[in-house]
């Protein structure tokens, strides 16, 4: 008794978070609420047609085309969106659709941007953030060198201008030797960038930095400064952060581009639009309608056919769709058709459970044996069944996950994911939920084997 009263107390705190979460609570660490998150057939968002950027003549190849689709996916994956679609269409064109994005020129210029960043060494000078800068390093990744040109020589007597000589900056380490890029947060509030470098790349920050300590390291981004702090102190472990007045978005998009790289090809924008759910709003009110229908059928059906039990397995349903919806919140799983179709999908797993257990139990209860009795072995005889079709159906979403993974189905990837965590949510629901509440109801009825009529029999 003490245990069901306990298990009672873990789901009832379960359900209030639940609850909280769903109806758009503020999380406390990170002070904002967790709405959930709609894909583009359900809300809307961005789509765009992107094409090559280079002359007709200038061959592009399929291996270059894939390594950018990939690296597209990954960079808008990383502004805090899923379900993206991009697709390759034809030899120098892509598709992206980005769900529940309304800003395009954000999207896109973090789509674009080469990412490349330097430290550069620029001694006592104090640069401002945006500062464009001239660095040794050309785009192509080398150290450039200033080859002279000639000119036509000017007549005699003619006034001659000289050109201001533009100073060129030595970078010092390039984002190639990153490992790691993060948003975090400061002890003090404060928004920062956290990078790690690779081994060699550690050695030679480590290196200048000890010599360099109270000089100003500049942190560059396409010729233009992020950052310009001073060495406080020699950093030897290949660690650090990058500082400055950066609201999270900014943050975020900023650690996109320097995690992700530069795209092996320029692309531009051919076209984009900010579009509607292609589902329209009466297409989803329908939806919703015949979802309530499908599920108050359910419930009278297990209710009039299981009585007792069936009202349980309903309570369990609407815990579970509770917990369903506050993992996908929290996760931040993007809803779309294929998503719901897998919450649903898993719904029905979940009943499942409940009849294979609640079938064993009358036969345990036709057997002729005690009303508690049958209710622990139901369980045990229907376990092995539902262990076994829920575990097919996880390695089944974990086969689907990783060919999403492998060809850019990004659909297939969020159908696997929902119904992965539905189905884990069923199994706590069947086998700790419904247990829980089944055998408290029998401990309050009075003289339960003489109202076996409670339980379909």
């Amino acid at each position: 008794m003490n245990r069901r009263y306990i298990n009672l107390a873990i789901i009832l705190v379960l359900l209030i978070v639940a609850v909280y979460v769903d109806t758009g609570g503020t999380i406390p660490f990170l002070n904002k609420g967790l709405p959930t998150k709609q894909g583009l057939d359900l809300k809307g968002g961005i789509q765009a047609l992107l094409e090559v950027d280079l002359p007709a003549d200038k061959e592009v190849t399929a291996q270059q085309m894939a390594d950018a689709r990939q690296i597209i996916e990954n960079r808008v994956n990383g502004l805090g969106v899923s379900e993206v679609t991009v697709q390759i269409a034809g030899d120098r064109r892509m598709v992206v659709e980005i769900p529940g994005e309304t800003n395009p020129d954000e999207v896109f210029t973090t789509l674009k941007n080469t990412g490349q960043l330097e430290f550069v060494d620029v001694g006592d000078t104090q640069m401002a953030p945006g500062t464009p800068i001239q660095t040794d390093l050309a785009n192509s990744g080398t150290v450039a060198a200033a080859t002279p040109t000639a000119g036509p020589t000017p007549a005699a007597g003619t006034p001659v201008v000289t050109a201001t000589p533009v100073k060129i900056w030595r970078t010092i380490l390039t984002g190639d030797q990153l490992s790691a890029v993060n948003v975090t947060t400061s002890s003090l509030g404060a928004i920062e960038i956290s990078f790690e470098l690779k081994s060699e790349g550690a050695k030679i920050f480590g290196d200048f930095t000890s010599k360099n300590v109270g000089k100003i390291l500049a942190i560059v981004l396409d010729k233009k400064v992020l950052s310009a702090p001073s060495i406080n102190s020699a950093i030897t472990e290949g660690k650090g952060v990058i500082q400055g007045k950066y609201t999270r978005d900014e943050a975020n998009i900023l650690a996109v581009q320097m995690r992700y790289g530069s795209l092996p090809v320029p692309l531009k924008v051919v076209e984009s639009r900010v579009i509607g759910p292609t589902l329209g709003k009466d297409s989803l009110d329908r939806s919703i309608r015949a979802g309530v229908i499908g599920l108050l059928v359910v419930a009278m059906f297990m209710i009039i056919y299981y009585r007792l039990p069936g009202i349980v397995a309903m309570l369990s349903i609407i815990f579970y769709a509770a917990v369903a919806l506050m993992l996908y919140n929290v996760i931040g799983v993007t809803l779309t058709l294929p998503g719901i179709a897998g919450f649903l999908l898993s719904t029905g797993s979940a009943l499942d459970a409940n009849i294979l257990i609640f079938e064993r139990m009358k036969e345990e209860l036709r057997a002729g044996r005690q009303l508690g009795q049958a209710i622990e072995l139901g369980w045990r005889r229907a376990w092995p069944s539902i262990r076994d079709s829920n575990f097919a159906t996880l390695l089944t979403c974990v086969i689907l996950f990783a060919f999403g993974s492998s060809f850019g189905a990004s659909i297939v990837k969020g159908f696997a994911v929902t119904l992965a965590l539905g189905v884990v949510v069923s199994l706590f629901c069947a086998l700790v939920v419904t247990r829980t509440f089944l055998n408290l109801a029998v401990n309050f009825i009075a003289r339960p084997q003489e109202r076996l009529s409670w339980f379909g029999i």
